[in-house]
């Protein structure tokens, strides 16, 4: 039986994997459900004192928006709640992913029902009290504009779900200026810190097993030009920090002296890899806010949406039929309407289904995690990659390794450069020739 050892990244750490803007949004949602309330209590109040039964209709119907908007609202009040409660394994994050495919599955509902009555109405149409049904149908696209407008911050999903648990980093080094050594002697990043400060070297362990002393380390750089220069470092307790400024340009080799020997680095070109493994192309766009997009949000919105076009299309399908007397105008946007509807639900219920399915959205960050720990001479043996929550994914991932000594603590180090990727668990099995 091989020896194995395993851990997840960070000792004690949190399982909360709620969007950056949940609470922000949970509150967007609830002026939506109090606005829709509000318009639904005047439409049925003032359509049963005034006798107007198209008012009373209206009004039922905005009492299903709010309804709509309730399962979201609900979604992440119970979700912020219960963040914390250890019963949920990979914590509350999908919850709004349940509240969006559920969100799709009343769409659907409700297109089949718009579509049902437009065409029962081609068939059999119905007189239209054109002086009620139009300014009822106005004001309802001004309720659901004002709906959009109050859900509009984040539906697409633009938020940086933070990462936990991934150890010291230094805060204030540019990110285009950090670089990691994976050596015998642990794991180094190796950064150009420049905090309102002259530019200097520092070099911080990023292992437990990392040990430095000042006196072992040292920093040459190598300008196109030929020149050299080389940096002697000293301790700042926790990290250690070059004695000497770095000329500008920041553009050279490095050759960083380390207890297990020399590592040769190109800050000229870390901007490229950098790139690279983040794969900033249009694919990569598309699936990063598959990662990050929070579909709660984006259901309302749809819901919202969905409204506003309905009565758009209900607008122009009266006017019409008022003025040339085309009656099958009105059944007619129906129609459409119903189909626009079914479209965005089947897509709300495609995305929100394959994430409940635990199905990667972000096919090249597992190709990078994979690269990043074969180019260090390891194999991945197996690696599953799926969505937690909004901006936040989670690996599980099986190493052999000819390296004795590399720990769990080295590959949570290696994969700390991925920031959408809060949890990490790993299983290293050395070899017969490392064991």
């Amino acid at each position: 039986m091989s020896d194995f050892k395993n851990a997840a990244f960070g000792a004690g750490h949190d399982h909360i994997f709620l969007g950056a803007a949940h609470e922000e949004n949970e509150r967007r949602t609830w002026m939506v459900i109090a606005l829709c309330s509000a318009m639904m209590v005047a439409e049925i109040v003032g359509g049963s004192l005034f006798g107007s039964l198209a008012l009373v209709a209206d009004g039922l119907h905005m009492s299903t928006h709010a309804g709509a908007m309730l399962i979201a609202a609900l979604a992440y009040t119970y979700a912020r709640k219960h963040a914390t409660d250890s019963r949920f394994v990979f914590g509350t994050g999908k919850l709004g992913d349940l509240a969006g495919f559920t969100s799709a599955i009343v769409l659907a509902m409700i297109a089949l029902l718009i579509g049902y009555e437009a065409v029962s109405r081609f068939f059999s149409p119905v007189p239209i009290h054109f002086s009620e049904a139009i300014p009822i149908a106005v004001v309802g696209l001004l309720v659901n504009l004002a709906s959009v407008w109050l859900l509009s911050g984040d539906h697409h999903g633009h938020s940086h779900g933070h990462s936990h648990g991934h150890g010291h980093e230094d805060e204030h080094a540019h990110e285009d200026e950090v670089q990691r050594i994976f050596g015998t002697a642990g794991v180094f990043a190796v950064s150009i810190f420049e905090d309102g400060v002259p530019p200097v070297f520092r070099v911080t362990p990023e292992t437990a097993d990392s040990k430095l002393t000042s006196d072992a380390v040292s920093v040459t750089t190598i300008r196109p030009d030929g020149m050299r220069q080389t940096f002697a470092f000293a301790d700042r307790g926790g990290y250690l920090e070059s004695e000497e400024d770095i000329p500008e340009p920041h553009a050279f080799k490095a050759i960083v002296r380390l207890p297990d020997g020399e590592h040769e680095i190109e800050f000229a070109e870390h901007e490229h890899e950098h790139e690279h493994e983040h794969g900033h192309d249009h694919d990569h766009d598309d699936a990063h806010a598959a990662a990050t997009r929070d579909h709660n949000i984006r259901s309302a919105y749809i819901h919202v949406i969905a409204d506003a076009a309905v009565s758009v299309l209900a607008i122009i399908g009266l006017l019409l039929a008022r003025a040339f007397g085309w009656l099958w105008m009105d059944p007619l946007a129906g129609i459409v309407g119903a189909l626009v509807i079914a479209n965005w639900s089947w897509g709300l219920m495609r995305d929100t289904g394959g994430i409940l399915l635990d199905m990667n959205p972000d096919q090249r960050m597992a190709e990078n995690v994979r690269h990043v720990i074969e180019n260090h001479g390891d194999k991945v043996l197996d690696l599953h990659v799926w969505r937690l929550g909004p901006g936040h994914m989670s690996a599980v991932v099986s190493i052999a390794t000819n390296e004795a000594q590399r720990r769990p603590s080295f590959y949570h180090a290696a994969l700390k450069r991925f920031k959408g990727l809060s949890h990490v668990t790993v299983e290293v099995n050395p070899t017969r020739a490392a064991a």
